[in-house]
C-alpha cells in the first residue's frame, strides 16, 4: 500500500494535505481535491467538465449555467495556496469537445489569467480527445514524471496517476454516513477525484475502481475543512 502521513494538520482531525508515495515520487493530495507534485510545482487536476451545464442544456436539462465559473474560481483558490509552476489538467476537461468554443468571455479571461506565468498541459480525455488552440497551453496524450505516467483513464500499467472514474466514497461513522469525493490509491496506482462543479462519482467500492487494485483502496476522503483518511472498515456501498 502507498505510504501515507501528515502534511498539516487543519481542524476537527482533518488535514490539508495527505501525504501519499508512489513509485518513489511523493505527492501531496490536498484538500481540494488537486494532487501537488512539491519537488517540481506541478499540481494536478482531473475531470474540470468545464460548461457541462451548457451541454445539458442544449439537451433539454435546465440548470444554473454557473458550473464552469464556480470550478475556475476553486482551481484559482488552489493554485493561489500551492502556487504551481505547472498545472497538468488530466483530461475531460470540458464536458465535450465544443466545451471550449462555448466559453463566455468572463470564464475565458479567467482561465487565460490561470494560465499566465506558467506552463499548462491538457491531457485528452474521453469526453474531450481535441482542444482548440486558442485555449493555450499544450496538449498531450499524458505527462510524465521519473517513474510515474498521469494520464486520463487508468491502464494496465504500474506506477500510475489517472482520472476518469469519479471516485467517492460512503463513509459511515456513529450511525451516520455521507458520500464525499475522495483519492483513491494503492501501491501501484492512484486515482484522483473529479473536480468539477457538476461532476457526478462512482463508489470506490464498485468494481471498476476496486478491481484496479490488488487490495482495497486505500482513501482520502474531502471533507468541508479538510482531507480525511478513511479505514476501510467504514466505508459502505451506496
Amino acid at each position: 500500500m502507498g505510504r501515507a502521513k501528515t502534511l498539516a494538520k487543519a481542524e476537527s482531525g482533518a488535514f490539508d494535505t495527505w501525504r501519499i508515495e508512489l513509485g518513489g515520487v511523493e505527492l501531496a493530495a490536498d484538500r481540494t481535491g488537486v494532487l501537488f507534485v512539491s519537488s517540481v510545482r506541478t499540481l494536478i487536476v482531473s475531470d474540470l467538465h468545464l460548461e457541462k451545464g451548457s451541454s445539458l442544456a442544449r439537451r433539454g436539462a435546465l440548470l444554473p449555467p454557473y458550473d464552469t465559473r464556480s470550478t475556475l474560481r476553486r482551481l484559482r483558490l488552489a493554485m493561489e495556496r500551492l502556487m504551481p509552476k505547472t498545472v497538468i489538467a488530466l483530461g475531460d476537461s470540458f464536458h465535450d469537445g465544443e466545451g471550449g468554443e462555448r466559453l463566455c468571455d468572463d470564464d475565458r479571461a479567467s482561465l487565460a489569467t490561470l494560465q499566465k506565468g506558467r506552463d499548462w498541459v491538457w491531457v485528452a480525455g474521453n469526453h474531450d480527445p481535441v482542444l482548440p488552440p486558442a485555449l493555450g497551453g499544450d496538449r498531450a496524450h499524458d505527462w510524465r514524471h521519473r517513474h510515474l505516467v498521469f494520464r486520463h483513464e487508468p491502464s494496465a500499467a504500474t506506477s500510475e496517476v489517472a482520472g476518469h472514474l469519479h471516485p467517492c466514497a460512503r463513509v459511515s461513522r456513529d450511525g451516520h454516513s455521507q458520500r464525499r469525493p475522495c483519492f483513491a490509491f494503492g501501491s501501484a496506482r492512484l486515482i484522483l477525484p473529479a473536480f468539477g462543479a457538476y461532476a457526478g462519482g462512482l463508489n470506490v467500492l464498485d468494481p471498476s475502481i476496486a478491481g484496479l487494485f490488488d487490495c482495497e483502496p486505500a482513501v482520502a476522503v474531502l471533507g468541508r475543512r479538510g482531507v480525511y483518511p478513511v479505514a476501510a472498515r467504514q466505508l459502505r456501498p451506496d
